[in-house]
C-alpha cells in the first residue's frame, strides 16, 4: 500500500506526476511507490541513523548492519509536554520523514493535517474504512481531500475474514458479545499491516477524550501494541500532538481556521466511529459515551489504542515478571489470548504435554502473564495465528506462567521473561525454544513452517 504525501502548497495533488522540488534540497530525487510518487525531504530518523526509504505496506525489514541509535522517547516525551501542537507535529516530521503518517478517523482528526500543513513539510495521511461508516463519513474523506489537494490512502479488512466472521456470527454479532472481535477485523489488523510500512504514525488521541483510557497519553511514546518497519518491540513509535488539547480548545481552532468538518457533529455525535457502534450524545453525557454504549465505560477502545486501557501497578513491568500480585501471586488482570481457536493448558496439561514423547500433533505454546504488557502487544497476532492454523494440524495454545506457576515455568519450561513461546515437535519430548522479539504472524509461521 502507498501513503498519501503532500505539502504546504494547496496545488500539490497525488497523481502519477512529481510533487514540487522541496527548496531546501534543490537535487532531490523522488521516489516511486506504485502509482505515487512521494516528496521526500531532508529528514534524519532520531531513532535511528537508518535512510528514510519509503517502503510498501507489509514490505519485509532490511537487514541492518550499522550501528543503531536509539532515542529516549520518555525524555522526549517529557521535554515536549508544554510544547504547542504545531511544534510537536514539527518535531514528528521533522525526525521521521517518509516514514510517518497521520491517521485519520473522519472526526477532530483533521487538525492534525492542518497542523501538518502549516508546518510547512511533506506529510502523509492514511485511514481505516472498515465498510460500516456513515454515508457522512464518506463524504467528509471526499471533501478533506479536496480542501488539502491529497489523496488518504484506505486500508480495508480482509474480505476473506469479514465474510467468515459475519457468515458465523452475523452482521451485529458485537451487540451480543462485544466489539473486539469485529474490530480486530475491520480495524486492528488493516492498522497492522499499515503500520508495519511505517516507523511512527500519529494520532489525535487526547487525555480529555477518555478519562478512563486516555488520561496518560503522553504527546510522544513507543508504541506498546504495534510493530514497526523494522519488526520487534520498540520498532513503532506513537505521536500523539494534541494529547494535552481540550477537545473544546480543538474546535476553537478548527473555527478559526475554516476547514471542513464532517457534518454528524452537528447532529449531536462527537466521537465518530462506525455506524452501529456510535450514536450522538445527551447534553452533559462525556463524547465517548456515543461509542459502544452497550459496554463497559472503563474499556471504551477497538484495540489501535489497546495500551491505553489501565491496568495494576503490575502493568508498569519491565517484561521480567516483577509487578503487584495478590496474596497467591498472580496478578490482577482480565485474561488475555481468548479465542476458540486457542487450547488453555492447565498446569496438568503442560506437564502431560511436556511429558510425551510421540505426539500426534505439533503444538505452539505461549508462557504468559496477562499484565505484561509484552504479552499484550502480541495478543492480536498470535490469536491470528491460532486462527490461521485452525485444522492445519499444529495446535496453538497458552499457559499462564505467572504467580505460582512461574518458578515451575522457569525451571521445566525454559521460561526467561515474558512471553516465551515454546514449539513441542511431533517425536521429540523437549521443547524448542523461539529465540526472535519478533512476534508477528509471518515470523511465527516461519519459525513453525522450519520445525514441523
Amino acid at each position: 500500500m502507498a501513503f498519501a504525501v503532500t505539502s504546504s502548497s494547496s496545488s500539490t495533488a497525488i497523481s502519477g506526476s512529481s510533487f514540487p522540488r522541496s527548496s531546501a534540497s534543490p537535487d532531490l530525487k523522488v521516489p516511486q511507490i506504485g502509482a505515487v510518487r512521494l516528496a521526500d525531504r531532508h529528514a534524519t530518523v532520531s531513532l535511528s541513523r537508518r535512510r528514510c526509504a519509503v517502503k510498501p505496506v507489509n514490505a519485509e525489514p532490511k537487514q541492518i548492519s550499522e550501528k543503531v541509535e536509539v532515542e529516549d522517547f520518555e525524555q522526549l516525551a517529557k521535554e515536549l509536554d508544554n510544547a504547542s501542537p504545531l511544534e510537536i507535529m514539527d518535531k514528528a516530521l521533522e525526525k521521521f520523514g517518509n516514514d510517518i503518517a497521520i491517521a485519520f478517523s473522519g472526526a477532530e482528526d483533521v487538525a492534525l493535517i492542518e497542523y501538518a500543513k502549516l508546518t510547512g513539510r511533506p506529510f502523509r495521511v492514511f485511514s481505516l474504512d472498515t465498510g460500516r461508516l456513515n454515508p457522512e463519513t464518506y463524504r467528509f474523506f471526499n471533501e478533506v481531500e479536496k480542501h488539502y489537494g491529497i489523496r488518504m490512502e484506505y486500508m480495508f479488512p480482509d474480505a476473506v475474514e469479514v465474510q467468515a466472521l459475519v457468515r458465523s456470527k452475523g452482521l451485529f454479532s458485537f451487540y451480543e458479545d462485544g466489539h473486539q472481535e469485529c474490530c480486530r477485523v475491520r480495524k486492528v489488523r488493516p492498522l497492522r499491516r499499515a503500520l508495519k510500512g511505517l516507523r511512527a504514525w500519529i494520532t489525535g488521541q487526547r487525555k480529555d477524550q477518555s478519562p478512563g483510557t486516555r488520561s496518560e497519553v503522553p504527546v510522544v511514546q513507543v508504541d506498546p501494541v504495534f510493530e514497526g518497519l523494522d519488526g520487534g518491540i520498540g520498532s513503532s513509535v506513537k505521536w500523539n500532538p494534541v494529547a494535552n488539547v481540550d477537545g473544546k480548545d480543538i474546535w476553537n481552532f478548527l473555527r478559526a481556521m475554516n476547514v471542513p468538518v464532517n457534518t454528524l457533529h452537528s447532529q449531536g455525535y462527537v466521537s465518530i466511529g462506525c455506524e452501529p457502534c456510535t450514536r450522538p450524545v445527551l447534553p452533559g453525557q462525556h463524547e465517548r459515551e456515543g461509542r459502544w454504549w452497550w459496554e463497559d465505560a472503563k474499556a471504551k477502545e477497538c484495540g489501535l489504542h489497546k495500551g491505553n486501557l489501565k491496568q495494576d501497578s503490575a502493568a508498569q513491568l519491565n517484561g521480567s515478571g516483577n509487578g503487584a500480585s495478590h496474596a497467591n501471586g498472580t496478578a490482577t488482570q482480565s485474561d488475555i489470548f481468548n479465542s476458540q481457536s486457542l487450547v488453555t493448558l492447565s498446569r496438568t496439561g503442560i506437564e502431560n504435554l511436556a511429558r510425551l514423547e510421540n505426539r500426534k500433533e505439533p503444538w505452539l505454546v505461549v508462557l504468559y502473564a496477562p499484565w505484561c504488557r509484552f504479552c499484550q502487544a502480541m495478543e492480536e497476532s498470535y490469536v491470528e495465528l491460532a486462527e490461521k492454523l485452525a485444522g492445519s494440524g499444529v495446535k496453538v495454545a497458552k499457559f499462564r506462567a505467572d504467580g505460582e506457576q512461574k518458578e515451575y515455568a522457569k525451571t521445566e519450561l525454559q521460561l526467561g521473561s515474558f512471553p516465551t513461546i515454546l514449539f513441542f515437535p511431533k517425536h521429540s519430548s523437549k521443547p524448542i525454544k523461539y529465540a526472535s522479539e519478533k512476534r508477528d504472524v509471518d515470523s511465527l509461521m516461519a519459525f513453525i513452517n522450519a520445525l514441523r
